[in-house]
């Protein structure tokens, strides 16, 4: 047998011998079995009623366009924004973080606890949730701050409003009505950022303890007067465009969902009930949780003169928050995920507990301290 032929026959048995797998069939999974039954659905209701899937889209947009386009755009709402941005960057660059640090410092000290779950607060004071995240979860990780106390610095930042366009219009609304300003913002905004890191070091995250000063950096940036101010008007435009328009929009969206659906009434009724038992303005509370504390203190400020002062300050406290819920449930968890030792889930509970307690906050300081404070 000459070698081609011995070749051939070789190869001839390694064919018969070779098996073929057959690919096995792929099963459906859940979220196709979903989209087919979006697929079906559509055709359906184009067949059957052409006019549903029309009315629902111009029910979202005429949800979200009243207030993307009327407020934010063409409104006051979105240039106060950015204009507030440039206040708060401007203290910021003049030493006013690194003095309020320093006036927190020992008090934390004698609560045993690590003096840099403060910063957060205290940069969303001045800046915005986001920022706060962003440069607070490194300071806390490099100030060896315990998984505790990463959680007590999330719950104690959503103590203050994300954004200081709020506080001024809050402040708008609060004189209005004759309340003393400066009593509500000290016992609303600055006295949780000791009170909630206390009772939750006692409480829920024990594992805490203290540092020294000198093991924090300093938070006044060494940038020059121009571009502390074009960086801070362009912070206050992303702030706006990127995040907080968007953010509005999804939220609006669905609430045009529901509103088509027929539901979104009966949940409006039922959060403006529990709002109102809880001497917060039903309207601006609404409006803070949904969508923006922002709008909501822009048009407190519009109609205070004509309202109980016990529900414009109960409506004040609640938007000096980290509301909107897709701020807590979204923005949060994914800022503190990366950039602390915190997983998402475990910054979404801590923000959660933390709004938990604002509202708590809202309603005692209504309930109890009005008297004193109109």
């Amino acid at each position: 047998m000459s070698g081609i032929e011995k070749a051939a026959e070789e190869v001839t048995v390694l064919n018969e011998e070779t098996v073929i797998p057959i690919p096995e069939k792929r099963k459906w999974t859940r979220i196709e079995v979903v989209g087919l039954s979006l697929v079906i659905a559509s055709l359906l209701v184009m067949l059957l009623s052409p006019g549903t899937l029309a009315g629902l889209f111009n029910s979202i947009v005429d949800q979200v366009f009243p207030v993307v386009v009327e407020i934010f755009l063409t409104g006051t709402v979105g240039v106060t924004i950015i204009v507030s941005v440039i206040i708060g960057r401007t203290l910021e660059r003049l030493g006013f973080t690194d003095a309020l640090i320093r006036v927190f410092i020992p008090i934390t000290k004698l609560m045993k606890i690590n003096s840099a779950v403060v910063i957060p607060s205290i940069y969303n004071i001045l800046g915005d949730i986001n920022a706060a995240g962003k440069i607070a979860g490194p300071i806390l990780v490099r100030s060896s701050a315990t998984k505790d106390e990463q959680k007590i610095a999330v719950a104690a930042m959503v103590q203050s409003q994300q954004s200081f366009a709020t506080f001024m219009l809050g402040m708008v609304a609060l004189t209005a009505v004759g309340a003393n300003a400066f009593l509500v913002v000290m016992l609303a905004v600055f006295m949780p950022v000791i009170i909630v890191p206390f009772i939750l070091s006692k409480t829920l995250y024990r594992d805490t303890k203290a540092v020294q000063l000198e093991k924090l950096p300093k938070f006044t940036p060494n940038t020059g007067v121009l571009p502390t101010l074009f960086n801070a008007a362009r912070e206050g435009a992303e702030l706006l465009f990127l995040l907080i328009i968007p953010a509005v929009a999804v939220v609006f969206a669905f609430i045009g969902v529901l509103d088509y659906i027929g539901i979104w009434s009966s949940i409006e009724s039922g959060l403006s009930t529990v709002l109102l038992a809880l001497s917060i303005d039903p309207e601006t509370g609404i409006l803070s949780i949904l969508a923006s504390p922002t709008l909501a203190m822009a048009k407190l400020s519009e109609v205070a003169a004509t309202m109980d002062p016990r529900l414009v300050i109960g409506s004040f406290v609640l938007a000096s928050s980290g509301l909107p819920l897709s701020a807590v449930l979204g923005q949060i968890p994914v800022i503190w995920g990366a950039n602390s030792d915190l997983s998402e889930k475990e910054a979404m509970g801590a923000a959660v507990l933390g709004i938990v307690m604002r509202i708590v906050t809202a309603f005692l300081v209504v309930y109890f301290l009005t008297p004193i404070l109109v």
